[in-house]
Order: C-alpha cells, then structure tokens, then sequence
C-alpha cells in the first residue's frame, strides 16, 4: 500500500494493469449474433476457392487453339452448342470449331480452355444455328478463375483476435462457421460514489449533479467489447461501501469506480483497498486529465479507481481499462491508434505532466489536423460529445503553437499493438 501520492509515468501505469491480464474462454455464438465479437481461433478453409475452375465474367468457353489463325481480317466463326449459367453444369463437351456461352460464376466445361467475353464477339445465326465470330487469338487460361488461386483449403484467413466486421463475417459464411468461436466477454463491475449524484430522470437540487459517469463508462465498456454490470451509486458511508465493493468482486471479473479515489473527508476508496488487502499498484500518474487515478490488484481481479471527473475518467478509461479489456478478448489491437498531425490551433497552456486533450481530427488535403475541443479542463462533459481523438503533449513543455506536429490517439479507430512509449512524445 502506498502511503503517498507520487506519480508514475502513463507506460509504467500501463505495464502495471496489463501484468495481471487474463485471456477469455471459448464460447460458440451463432454467426447473426458474431458482429463485433472477437475470435477465439483463426478462421481457416474448409474448402479451396474458387472450387473449381470457373468463369469470372459472362462470355463464351471456348478451346485457345480454335483461335490461333483469327484475324481482324481473317476471323474464326464457332458454333454455340450449349448455354450454362452460374451452379449448373455443361452437358455436352465441345469439339473443333464450336463454343458454349457461359455466365459469371459457372465451372468451365470440359474441353476448353479459355473464355471471351461477350463483348469481343458478334453473333449471327445461319441455317437455325448461332454462331460467334472471333476477330483475334486467345491463349490458354485467359480469363478463367483457376481452382484455389485465391485461397487453398487449411489456409489462415482471418487470426485469432479479430473482431468480426462485415468482411469477416462474409468469410465465416463462405467458409460454413454457422457457430463462430468467439471470446467469452468479460463482465466489468461500475460503482458511481458521491451522495451529490442524482439520477438521470431526478429534478437538480442545489448541490448535486447527474451522475453521468455511470452512462458513460458503461458506453465505453461495450464500446471495448465488454459486458458492462451496472451496480447503482455508492453514498459517502464506508462500510456501505466496502460492502457493497467486496460483494461486487465476487461477480464481476474487473471493477470500475467513479470517484472516491481524491483525498477529501469521503473518498473512501484507498481506505476499502486497504481493508480488502489489496495490492495497490499506483496512486496517481503523471498526466493530466486523469492524475488520480488508482488501480489495485485483488485476487488476480483489477479494481480500477477512476476520477469523478467525467474527461478525467474517460482519458483513464481509454489508456488503462480498454487495454485490459482488448487483451483479454485476444485482440491484436487493445491499445488506441496513434498518428502524427498538425495542431491547428495554440494551446499555450504549459504542461508539467503528459496532457491528453480532447480534440476533433479531421484530414484535409491528404493531412491530419486536430483542434482541441472545449475547455481543457477535467470536469468538462461537453467537450467529450465533439471529440474523435485525443491531442498528446508531452509534459515539461511550455505550450504549442499552431503548425506544430503532434501526435493524436484516435478514438474510433480499430487499435494498435503498440504501447504509448512508441510515441515520439516519449511517455516512460
């Protein structure tokens, strides 16, 4: 337990959390319930495709060698026999000097080779039969789908850890997954403190707010791809509190509070963690929103105690629990995207530690731009509801200027494999 606030660096916070992570189980969910699920195991083919040689475009199936001498001059004329659409089969095999018209999708027939599109032929009919006239010669193999070019059976198409999108989907479909291995989701426990929160549907009174943490974090949470397990408010009385904290623990596989992690008369939070024997891995991080932020380890369960402050317990939310929450669905990607652009405003405010600000990222001209939002202060709701990523400046500096290179987190992107300490920003 520590008996002071000294602040660690954002990656050391980082490395802290993800030391204790966990690694879900398996669970089949029907393939219209997979949007948004991570996979358990890579998606692999059952079969070859194409599986089999078949025509890529609507056109004729023709032998390459009955088009050797064709001329714009001297063109070839071949008799169409048959006409074969996509999923049926060409009944008879062609011999010299005849043709079979093909649609898009269907096998080639036995006994050619090669097939001409519709629009490098013109068609007459003489004596009851149809004939195609050929202007030019072929060679074997053009324009056919070969069996297995695009993928062979037993091949990896999609790794374990990837959250199933449209495309994946299409490929769980093409590949018969009508149950689709996926990672159990983690329930995450949210306890809102403070005796000031009211209700969403309660009338303001003096001194209280509406407890919008709560909504929030719980947004977040099936954002990452958790289950979010809302437990109400926790009112400034301790032994309500470590109770209903201890009962919680024994339901949830990680557990968020909101407040009560401050050094006032009621944050009881590092009291309870105490009480409880837990490990109290830090107290506070040096970067701003989000200073006191503590996280502690409890049977191999993390408790993770955020900032009343709404921007506050985002910014938190996002380095420290979506990381959690990613890795233990397997994802390849539990960290937020980094990129580097160009700030389009001043923020001339220095920054004694990392400062995260909340930002709006837009690309013009090919170019990455972001221009904080709002007021830059950890109370602030309104500026969250604007942003789509998170300006990063390194601590010690005495303010941007407009133009300057920076480097942004996005937050609607589909995640990094890398730590923050890749930035240039140097966050360790």
């Amino acid at each position: 337990m520590y008996s002071e606030r000294k602040p660690i660096m954002i990656q050391e916070a980082i490395n802290l959390v993800l030391d204790y992570r966990k690694y879900g189980d398996l669970e089949y969910v029907p393939i219209e319930e997979s949007d948004n699920r991570y996979l358990k195991y890579p998606v692999k083919a059952d079969h070859d495709i194409p599986p089999f040689d078949r025509s890529p475009l609507d056109g004729f199936a023709i032998k390459a060698e009955d088009t050797t001498y064709a001329t714009h001059s001297n063109p070839v004329e071949l008799e169409v026999i048959e006409t074969v659409g996509a999923g049926s089969l060409a009944q008879q095999v062609p011999i010299k000097g005849q043709a079979i018209r093909i649609m898009t999708g269907a096998k080639i027939p036995k006994g050619t080779d090669v097939i001409v599109m519709f629009e490098l032929t013109r068609e007459i009919v003489r004596e009851g039969k149809l004939f195609i006239v050929i202007k030019r010669p072929f060679k074997p193999g053009d324009n056919i789908s070969f069996q297995a070019e695009e993928t062979k059976i037993g091949d990896i198409l999609v790794e374990a850890g990837r959250k199933v999108d449209p495309g994946v989907k299409a490929l769980l479909a093409t590949f018969g997954y009508s149950k689709v291995p996926v990672v159990k989701q983690p329930i995450v426990g949210v306890y809102a403190t403070g005796t000031e929160l009211l209700d969403v549907n309660e009338v303001l009174l003096p001194g209280k707010i509406r407890n919008s943490n709560s909504y929030m974090i719980n947004s977040q949470i099936t954002k990452a791809g958790a289950i979010p397990k809302y437990y109400g408010k926790l009112v400034d009385d301790f032994d309500h509190c470590f109770n209903a904290i201890s009962s919680a623990l024994t339901e949830v596989d990680i557990l968020i509070t909101t407040g009560g992690v401050s050094v006032g008369d009621y944050d009881f939070l590092p009291l309870i963690y105490e009480k409880l024997g837990a490990n109290v891995l830090f107290n506070k991080i040096g970067m701003r929103p989000g200073s006191i932020t503590t996280v502690a380890e409890y049977k191999g369960k993390i408790l993770y105690g955020l900032s009343g402050n709404p921007s506050a317990c985002y910014v938190a939310f996002e380095l420290l629990v979506r990381p959690w929450i990613q890795s233990y669905l397997s994802s390849n990607s539990p960290h937020l995207q980094m990129v580097t652009g160009i700030l389009k405003q001043d923020f001339p405010k220095p920054n004694p530690f990392v400062r995260f600000i909340r930002s709006k990222m837009t690309i013009e001209s090919g170019m990455i731009y972001a221009e904080p939002v709002g007021l830059d202060k950890s109370g602030v709701v309104t500026s969250l509801a604007n942003s789509n990523a998170l300006i990063v400046l390194p601590g010690g500096s005495r303010g941007y200027k407009q133009g300057d290179k920076v480097d942004i987190l996005l937050l609607n992107g589909e995640g990094s494999n890398t730590m923050l300490k890749k930035s240039k920003n140097n966050l360790e």
